[in-house]
């Protein structure tokens, strides 16, 4: 493409294979309108843990959210395909990426590619409007309004994402105005994991921590979201 021409925005339909997606530009839609604007969201979500003895909880982070791509089309066939119905020409072919693909038992995967954005997810909502028809009603321009959820393999997230906690067991003495959801929060990064701590160490009252205790702080491992101790 030489500099100053106009990129048209792409939407890759792909395939999986084992958690990859792949693609093709053999099997792909290209729109006619470019979109004036598109929107990328990224939230976090968090709870709330109650701790004995605080006035309010604790929010600890959960987990992230996919991120969303949300942008709106124009679509034509009056301009340029003469008078073509568009839902042969554009519509149904996007209505095929929100439909359960058959061989996935799930909608396919998507890459949409404009410029310097390139974003891989998955069609999550789809909502059309027609706005011009010809003379015998047939739909010649329309609005899509198209949102998409990223997909990210697990494998590529755990590489990412790497919990951190002790790998050894270790030992603490415990100095006044210490507690063991602020430890457990320093040790695992997880308030919540005070437990471990007080069932290690056969403290029955997470609020009166002796000073001057060799407190333990055990190893711990993951299966899945829970944690294992090994005191």
């Amino acid at each position: 493409m030489k500099n100053g021409e106009e990129k048209k925005l792409e939407i890759m339909v792909g395939t999986l294979n084992g958690n990859k997606a792949r693609f093709s530009t053999n099997n792909s839609i290209i729109v006619a309108f470019n979109p004036t604007e598109y929107s990328l969201e990224k939230t976090n979500g968090f709870s709330e843990s109650a701790i004995p003895g605080l006035d309010a909880p604790i929010i600890q982070f959960g987990s992230g959210k996919a991120r969303t791509l949300s942008l709106e089309l124009l679509i034509d066939t009056y301009a340029y395909d003469n008078g073509e119905d568009i839902r042969k020409k554009y519509i149904e072919r996007i209505e095929q990426l929100i439909k359960v693909d058959g061989n996935l038992h799930a909608p396919p995967p998507c890459k949409v590619v404009w410029g310097s954005l390139e974003f891989i997810g998955v069609l999550e909502s789809l909502s059309k409007k027609h706005t011009m028809f010809l003379g015998d009603g047939t739909p010649v321009r329309a609005r899509l309004s198209l949102k998409f959820k990223e997909y990210i393999p697990v494998d590529v997230q755990l590489k990412a994402t790497k919990r951190a906690s002790p790998d050894k067991r270790k030992e603490y003495v415990l100095k006044e105005g210490d507690s063991l959801w602020q430890l457990a929060h320093q040790a695992y990064g997880d308030a919540r994991l005070w437990r471990v701590l007080a069932e290690a160490n056969g403290l029955d009252d997470p609020r009166q921590v002796p000073i001057g205790k060799v407190l333990v702080v055990p190893a711990l491992t993951w299966k899945g979201r829970e944690a294992i101790s090994h005191a």
